[in-house]
């Protein structure tokens, strides 16, 4: 690597959808002298694919860092701006400075150096896609953790997003810490003393 070189880190969240857990994102800045074959958007691969390729990314990017936002900072920010948060969190945490910073979708964190959207980053350049497959390892994990601790709600299975399972595990359990109580399904539970 020279001074010269353009070094470009790709940003994707994991998390905006679900009821429950924090929102992670990850920065990730790929070396182009090791390509990863097979780096597609996280949704689009199997949970074996995306930790075979996590491991992969983590031992051959020149740098990565995953950052999140917790529930508390969902509730009192609003979800598009915690995972902005956590993007904010995840590239500052890089141990290099990219030249550019690219992010998935159509909102941008605030940076300190070039950022830009890319409306479907995640299936067309392999640095968004290993940012998002980055990102959602790490919530997956975290939820299995969640799942530990309150086995009732399936965790495990869902990773918080509201399925049938979900709603009803929270009809019949009610509202737990890792909750998000601003998002509708969880505040009209609690409105009506679940």
């Amino acid at each position: 690597m020279t001074n010269g070189d353009i070094l470009i880190c790709g940003v994707d969240e994991a998390g905006r959808g679900p009821l429950a857990g924090p929102v992670f994102a990850a920065a990730v800045i790929l070396d182009p002298a090791h390509p990863i074959a097979g780096l597609a958007d996280s949704k689009a691969l199997s949970a074996r694919k995306r930790e075979a390729l996590a491991v992969e990314i983590r031992s051959h990017a020149i740098s990565w860092m995953v950052a999140s936002a917790s529930v508390e900072e969902i509730d009192s920010l609003n979800i598009l701006q915690a995972s902005l948060l956590a993007m904010q969190r995840a590239v500052g945490g890089l141990a290099v400075a990219p030249t550019e910073v690219l992010v998935d979708g159509l909102h941008c964190p605030r940076l300190p150096l070039p950022v830009r959207c890319i409306v479907r980053g995640d299936a067309t350049l392999a640095s968004i896609a290993a940012a998002s497959i980055i990102a959602k390892v790490a919530r997956d994990s975290e939820m299995l953790a969640l799942h530990r601790i309150h086995p009732c709600y399936g965790f495990d299975r869902h990773k918080g997003y509201p399925t049938a399972a979900h709603l009803a595990a929270l009809r019949a359990h009610g509202v737990c810490v890792a909750h998000r109580r601003s998002f509708a399904p969880v505040r009209v539970l609690l409105a009506t003393g679940c």
